[in-house]
């Protein structure tokens, strides 16, 4: 771990936490890791906190928690802070994003009948629903959420229209493989393990990874409402600080993230095999048709800090989805409620607790799977731009 300098010592000192014990949920999935390794290498107790994690099973089961308060924080979908800062489907709420928690590492199944058929990739799935005389199926996580929001990017990148030419579900994540094989769906998009393992149980087939859609895309990040982030800043900040060092700790060496599979995997956390997350966790990849490959994009928890800064782009990119999909119904202030949402100044100053580096920039700019740029700047313009959307 990175010694403290003598005034991050003494600001971390100055700060003593509002509330000590933090009950956090996360779902299981491979990306809640730097949560569970901030408590299991005692990274809390260094920060003055006590992280008490619950295990949930559904991700409105989370939102429900974090809005009563039964929650102090969570592993959180992107989308779906934002989709309850706007009321999306419900009334709206004050949200906080602390910190992003992790970088790529979910991916679009197709089971293995359609691959059979040959749909294996986005232009083949394309041309064999055109051809094919029911709507397919496809399961996300949530409405707002991630995985929803890039299901439906990709599907639309290949001309596919989500909201018509298919039937689309959601689903939570443990169920995707069962309903695979059960023939409910055609296909899902959702975190690991789930992808690994419909390979392994010979029921799905990968069909691209979300680092294909978006190259080093935001996944969950550690969120709570805007009341606990007012109440407990000191508290937040320790927590910010402890996930921070786990994730820089996992992002250290193979051998560390491998230890980490090994306590992900035991049953009080995802209850499943080391075998099932290792590869993926360690960038190794195979679609289930015979390619592997590793991955240089693949799930990272750290990477030196380019993984946690709070982007306001990030944040914005979801917004801007949820409007192209008719989530929203009038024109949001994307940046406004970025900067409301994303507490920056709470990250930075974790961030100087760790030595965590800070970039200068609240924006940055990627290209996704269609070639198009998003940077930010222009998001009225950008979710107007595509070829299909529903637009009220």
């Amino acid at each position: 771990m990175t010694e403290k300098t003598g005034a991050s010592a003494h600001v971390m000192r100055s700060l003593h936490p509002e509330k000590q014990t933090i009950r956090i949920g996360y779902l299981p999935l491979t990306d809640c890791a730097s949560l569970v390794m901030a408590a299991r290498l005692g990274l809390d107790e260094k920060y003055g906190i006590k992280i008490e994690l619950s295990r949930e099973m559904s991700w409105a089961g989370v939102r429900d928690k974090l809005h009563s308060g039964e929650l102090d924080a969570a592993h959180v979908l992107y989308g779906l802070v934002y989709g309850v800062q706007m009321g999306i489907g419900g009334q709206p709420s004050d949200m906080a994003v602390l910190m992003n928690l992790n970088h790529s590492g979910q991916a679009v199944t197709v089971s293995a009948a359609l691959a059979r058929e040959g749909a294996v990739d986005g232009p083949s799935l394309a041309t064999a629903m055109r051809a094919m005389r029911r709507p397919l199926a496809f399961a996300h996580t949530f409405p707002t959420g991630n995985h929803a929001m890039l299901l439906q990017y990709w599907l639309a990148a290949h001309g596919i229209d989500p909201l018509r030419d298919a039937r689309v579900m959601t689903v939570p994540p443990s169920q995707m493989v069962a309903a695979l094989r059960a023939g409910q769906m055609d296909g899902f998009c959702a975190g690991e393990p789930w992808g690994y393992k419909a390979i392994v149980d010979g029921v799905g087939v990968t069909a691209v990874t979300s680092q294909d859609i978006w190259p080093d895309h935001p996944g969950k990040v550690l969120g709570t409402s805007a009341a606990f982030a007012r109440a407990c800043p000191n508290t937040c900040r320790a927590l910010i600080a402890a996930v921070l060092e786990a994730g820089r700790w996992i992002d250290a060496s193979d051998a560390n993230r491998l230890a980490m599979a090994a306590i992900l995997a035991e049953p009080a956390y995802l209850n499943t095999s080391q075998d099932l997350l290792a590869p993926r966790i360690l960038g190794h990849y195979q679609d289930g048709l015979g390619k592997t490959w590793n991955d240089a994009h693949g799930l990272k928890f750290h990477d030196g800090g380019a993984v946690n800064f709070p982007y306001l782009s990030d944040a914005m990119w979801f917004v801007s989805q949820h409007r192209r999909w008719g989530l929203l119904r009038d024109e949001p202030d994307y940046l406004g409620v970025a900067r409301q949402v994303n507490r920056i100044d709470l990250y930075r100053q974790a961030a100087e607790m760790t030595q965590t580096p800070v970039p200068t920039a609240l924006m940055r700019s990627s290209t996704l799977c269609d070639g198009v740029l998003w940077d930010g700047s222009a998001p009225e313009a950008y979710a107007a731009s595509f070829a299909i959307g529903h637009f009220f």
